[in-house]
């Protein structure tokens, strides 16, 4: 695909300082630019690269004022990084609006589909399914009988929707995420050996939320599995069986929760986290990376270490941590001393 500067300007609603004509087909980072190519300039520190850039357009802000020559047309705009990441967000819309179904797909007779509906190879739809509008689904997905998914919903290759799984509008589903398998349920028996508990529930994406590559949601064993509007989810993560994730939750990779825990609204939870079952976390909650949490934590708490402390307590101990060879190097001196 290629557009103008005109073009772009006219989605920006910016002033074209050079040649409205000249077209772009791909983006790049402004030291890297090359003919064909969009960047932008934001951060001061690279300003000088705009001068040798072969970038055939860099998007500015309106107070930039060249003291080189320039080989590059400029767009001006009121904010180049927010009309950047527009433009972004206006490119991944163009390139993910496929429609129609490709072959071969299993389409099953009971499922339902609204409008501008894509459908990629080698991807499997089950029995009573339910699909909204300007949903894209690409190549080699698994969709369970039962299953849910609202509007504006994108779910990647390799994706694994099991049954009775609920996804909201606006939903971005990643590559190899797996949702709605069961959780890890077990119950010893007098033989020493575990008997599985069946998993009844389901899993409950509500609008907006964001999975990432490779990570696993497990169904509940009864009721539902939850995320709450906005949440947002790195790779790699474990949500186990009857989690509940409050909006605008944010977690990183390699973060596992157990079963059945209670996560508040706006937290911020880095990665490698691991947060033990039946606890509750509170609202506006930080965790920093590689803390355990083994206890309920209260509203607005920021927590380190594993187990975790609070922040401020966890530094000052680490200070401590880090002197400790002196301080027990003292210590011995005025045991000696007391000898004498």
């Amino acid at each position: 695909m290629k557009f103008t500067a005109s073009q772009i300007a006219g989605i920006l609603e910016g002033e074209v300082h050079g040649n409205p004509e000249i077209s772009v087909h791909k983006l790049a980072k402004i030291e890297e630019g090359v003919e064909g190519s969009l960047t932008f300039l934001a951060n001061p520190k690279y300003t000088h690269y705009i001068y040798s850039t072969a970038a055939s357009i860099t998007i500015v802000n309106k107070d930039f004022i060249p003291e080189q020559k320039l080989n590059t047309t400029l767009i001006k705009v009121v904010d180049a990084y927010a009309s950047f990441s527009k433009l972004l967000e206006f490119y991944n819309q163009v390139k993910n609006n496929k429609v129609g179904i490709e072959n071969p797909v299993f389409l099953s007779d009971t499922t339902s589909y609204g409008t501008n509906f894509y459908l990629g190879a080698f991807s499997y739809i089950g029995n009573n399914v339910k699909i909204g509008d300007n949903v894209k689904i690409f190549p080699n997905v698994y969709i369970g009988d039962n299953v849910s998914i609202g509007d504006n919903v994108l779910i990647y290759s390799g994706a694994k929707i099991y049954s009775e799984s609920e996804i909201g509008n606006g939903c971005v589903i990643h590559s190899a995420v797996i949702i709605g398998a069961d959780g890890f349920g077990f119950t010893p028996n007098p033989n020493g050996e575990y008997s599985k508990i069946p998993q009844t529930g389901n899993v409950i994406l509500e609008e907006d939320v964001e999975v990432g590559a490779g990570t696993t949601i497990d169904r509940a064993t009864l009721g539902s599995t939850i995320l709450h509007k906005g949440v947002k989810l790195d790779n790699q993560i474990q949500i186990a069986h009857n989690v509940e994730i409050g909006e605008h939750t944010v977690i990183a990779a390699q973060t596992g929760i157990a079963g059945s825990t209670k996560i508040g609204k706006n937290c911020l939870i880095g990665g490698q986290v691991g947060i033990v079952g039946h606890i509750t976390i509170g609202d506006r909650v930080k965790i920093q990376a590689q803390s355990g949490i083994g206890r309920n934590v209260k509203d607005g708490e920021v927590l380190q270490g594993s187990p975790a402390l609070n922040y401020g307590d966890f530094n000052k101990s680490y200070v401590h941590f880090k002197n400790l060879t002196k301080i027990v190097g003292k210590i011995n001196d005025i045991e000696k001393n007391n000898r004498k």
